[in-house]
Order: structure tokens, then C-alpha cells, then sequence
């Protein structure tokens, strides 16, 4: 039997897009420039009505792409129709919008080929930061995105902007079609409740543009929460953040006013504290902007901080009226389908 480090398996590229005509170029190029090359690399078109489907296939020539065309797919639907049009045994998946480092996908392969036969971690997760190109994207990847110091690599659930897994485990577990957001938490929970090791590869780095005003981030991050309560997610985290803006805030107010104005420095603290995070990773990215741009970016986290919130406060209770409307669906049970696939394995 040839040596574990002699095994050279087949690996596909996964992305799908929409009206990207605007972004796909750096991730055509950067995809281009990677020091292992794929075997396959499907794109999934969710029906662009711009130029995107023709630049993608200018680069026929230079990359191995293969573009199917799934007008009104969502991104669970995409992805799984881009594994499935696939052959090679290993999936990447990353996403529209992102320029990988030219060893991504070396870097999530290598645990798979290094690894004996039969004894490969099921997924690999990569790793991810911002690209910004305006103080106000500096502000907002900073106060959205952790830094690797702050992972702890058992408890990382992977972005599908930078993952790998194995084809015999997404047959097992495919995303879900049903849900339009958050989709690679319900895929990466599932692939963890299902026996699946997972190896951290913060080498294979994704940097991708945040959302660049504030519209278009409180659209994300109700997305997001909407999609969590379609999901029934992080029931503690959402309920931690209605007690603390309906109740918590509330409650020291009113104690500044008819008690002591000495509360509100209990207030001040815990506003510290909640954007103390964000301000670490801020301030080592402040060097490249102007002194206005500094002052600016400073000046917009505590902003950021408050519309997301408020975004995912709004967002998930729409995903809950959503799953009670459709409590009668199997589809939307995955933990129900989980217990019952492991049932099956015992």
C-alpha cells in the first residue's frame, strides 16, 4: 500500500454566485494563482442578470471551470447542486467576493492527503479576515469578525468561504435546502453531531470586503437572525441580548434617575466592555487610513454594534413565526433527522 504522504486525492472548488460581475475577477485570479490547483471548480449561477456568467467563463481557459445555471436557487440549493455535478473526493468551498492566499487550497487538502487511509478528518475549516477598502469597512470588520487569537479550534464552526470536507460526508449530510441563511451552521453542526473530526487550517485565509454602509449590513445581520430562528439557533445568545436591551439597560437607567447617577458608571462599564473587542482588533489596522479616517472608524463601532443588534433583535422572531408556520415540514427538524441518521450507524 502506497505511504500516506504518497496520496494524492481529487479535489473541486464549489462557489456560488449572483450579479457578482463587480468582485468575481479577484477570486478568478487568486484561484488561478494557488500553489495547489484544483481538479474541478464549479460555479453555480443563481441567475445573474450582469456580466458575471461570461467572466467566470473567460477563464475557461486558464482553470478547470465547469458553470451550471440554477436561476432562483438559494445558496444551500447551489451548493449542493455544485457537489453533486462534482467527481473529486474532496469539496472547497468558498464564496463570491473573496480573494483566497495563494496556498488555500494546499493548506486545506494537506490533512486529508497527510493522513492515513481511513483516518482523514471529514472537514477542514480555514480560516477568514477582512479586506477593507474605506475606514467605514475597517470599523465594521473589526467589529464583526474575530481575529484568530480569539479561536478556539475544537469550537470553530467553519464559514463556507473557507472549508473543505469529504464528498462521502456531504452525501451523509447535505446542506439545507430549506433554510436561505445560515445554512453552513446547520451543515457544520450536523457534520460534528454525526462523528465527523474537524481540523483548523487558519493557513487557507479567505479575506473578503465587509459590507460597506450600514443599510446593507442591518439587511446581513437580520438576514442572519432570521435565519437562526428558521434554525431554532442560539436560543441563550438571542435571549441574553432581548434581556439586556428591554431589561438591563432599562433597569440601570431608571436606577441613575431615582437612585444614584453612580449606576450609569455601572452602565458605562458594561458599554466598555461590550465594545472592548472590537477596538483591540481595530486599533493594530488603524496605521493605513488617514487621521480622519481614524477618527472616523473610532467613532463608528459603537454604531455598528448597535444596528447589528438591533438588526438580529428584528430578525429572529421573524425566523420563529416562519418555523412555527411550517412546524409540520420533517425538513426543518435536523436534529430530529440527526438523532435518527446516528440511529441508523448504531
Amino acid at each position: 500500500m502506497a505511504d500516506s504522504a504518497e496520496r494524492r486525492l481529487t479535489v473541486a472548488v464549489i462557489v456560488t454566485v449572483l450579479n457578482e460581475g463587480k468582485a468575481i475577477g479577484e477570486l478568478l485570479e487568486s484561484l488561478a494563482a494557488q500553489t495547489r490547483q484544483a481538479d474541478e471548480i464549479i460555479f453555480v449561477d443563481g441567475g445573474s442578470t450582469d456580466a458575471t456568467p461570461a467572466i467566470i467563463q473567460s477563464y475557461a481557459s486558464r482553470l478547470p471551470i465547469t458553470l451550471l445555471t440554477r436561476p432562483g436557487a438559494n445558496i444551500s440549493e447551489g451548493r449542493n447542486a455544485a457537489v453533486a455535478a462534482a467527481r473529486a473526493e474532496i469539496i472547497a468551498s468558498t464564496d463570491a467576493g473573496v480573494r483566497l492566499s495563494p496556498d488555500w487550497l494546499a493548506a486545506l487538502v494537506e490533512p486529508f492527503e497527510r493522513a492515513p487511509a481511513g483516518a482523514a478528518p471529514g472537514v477542514v475549516a480555514g480560516f477568514f479576515l477582512p479586506d477593507p477598502r474605506s475606514p467605514f469597512e475597517t470599523a465594521m470588520g473589526a467589529t464583526v469578525l474575530p481575529r484568530q487569537r480569539e479561536i478556539a479550534p475544537a469550537r470553530f464552526l467553519p464559514s463556507s468561504r473557507s472549508v473543505a470536507f469529504l464528498r462521502s460526508a456531504w452525501e451523509r449530510w447535505p446542506y439545507p435546502e430549506w433554510l436561505d441563511y445560515c445554512e453552513d451552521l446547520v451543515f457544520d453542526l450536523g457534520l460534528r453531531e454525526l462523528g465527523y473530526r474537524s481540523e483548523f487550517r487558519p493557513a487557507a485565509l479567505a479575506r473578503f470586503r465587509p459590507r460597506s454602509n450600514l443599510g446593507a449590513f442591518f439587511r446581513q445581520y437580520y438576514r442572519y437572525a432570521r435565519g437562526d430562528g428558521k434554525a431554532d439557533l442560539w436560543r441563550r445568545r438571542h435571549a441574553i441580548r432581548y434581556a439586556t436591551y428591554l431589561l438591563g439597560l432599562p433597569g440601570l437607567l431608571a436606577l441613575s434617575m431615582a437612585v444614584s447617577p453612580w449606576w450609569l458608571l455601572l452602565l458605562a462599564a458594561g458599554v466598555g466592555l461590550y465594545i472592548s473587542a472590537p477596538y483591540r482588533r481595530l486599533l493594530p489596522e488603524l496605521g493605513g487610513l488617514s487621521w480622519s479616517g481614524r477618527l472616523q472608524a473610532i467613532a463608528l463601532v459603537p454604531l455598528i454594534r448597535l444596528v447589528g443588534d438591533v438588526a438580529k433583535m428584528i430578525g429572529y422572531p421573524v425566523g420563529l413565526a416562519w418555523r412555527w408556520r411550517h412546524r409540520a415540514d420533517p425538513a426543518i427538524h435536523w436534529r430530529a433527522q440527526l438523532v435518527e441518521l446516528r440511529r441508523r450507524v448504531d
